[in-house]
């Protein structure tokens, strides 16, 4: 069901200092007024949920799609991220590593028992056989009895990433939780230091610019 457009619909709240680094980048590209901003959540972490930014040009809404509305803007939310979303806070910060948007959302931990479980596994075990090589290990969901994992760090275009996969995450995975019946990678391995995978074509929003690296909640 469609959520009208509605100026009281808060879904979630934009810090001053965000809200005007976004209307400075809106009216930098010419799109101020004409464009929204979809978020989205990407996976759940042990620092709790990661969301991703990304401006859409036209601002129109796909179906499901919650609509806030913030004058200069507008926030486009899908249905599956709107409850992990809902009471989110966005702000803009200056970190030593760079600046950018970072979301802080209420929602913490994993509702899944089963995946509550698998991301104590890899916080524990999993984080510390990948991390003696650089890796990083965040799990995405489990939908079905399928893993999602996203590789980070040195895991991300190695070309030993199949052998981590296969001979020690999801070995340790399904040795702990039998019925899972496999783990997918969904890490972009392209953009790694030493990719290896060929970069998918096209995608399923052409005209998404990313232009904010996803933060923990």
């Amino acid at each position: 069901m469609d959520l009208a457009t509605d100026r009281n619909n808060t879904i979630v709240t934009f810090s001053e200092l965000a809200r005007q680094r976004l209307i400075d980048a809106l009216t930098e590209q010419n799109v101020r007024g004409s464009a929204a901003v979809r978020i989205a959540a990407t996976g759940r972490g042990a620092g709790g949920i990661t969301y991703a930014m990304a401006l859409t040009s036209d601002g129109s809404p796909e179906p499901g799609d919650a609509v806030q509305d913030e004058g200069d803007f507008k926030i486009l939310v899908d249905a599956e991220t709107l409850p992990k979303l809902r009471g989110a806070t966005v702000d803009f910060v200056d970190e030593l590593m760079g600046s950018g948007f970072k979301i802080d959302s209420p929602s913490a931990g994993w509702d899944d028992p089963l995946a509550e479980g698998i991301q104590k596994l890899i916080d524990g075990e999993i984080s510390a056989g990948v991390a003696s090589h650089g890796g990083q290990v965040e799990l995405i969901d489990v939908k079905d009895n399928v893993v999602y994992v996203r590789l980070g760090g040195g895991c991300q275009g190695c070309g030993m990433v199949d052998v981590t996969l296969r001979q020690g995450i999801e070995h340790l995975i399904q040795q702990e939780f039998p019925q899972i019946h496999s783990v997918v990678d969904t890490t972009d391995h392209a953009s790694g230091h030493n990719p290896y995978y060929e970069p998918s074509k096209g995608g399923a929003d052409a005209d998404a610019s990313p232009f904010y690296q996803p933060a923990k909640g």
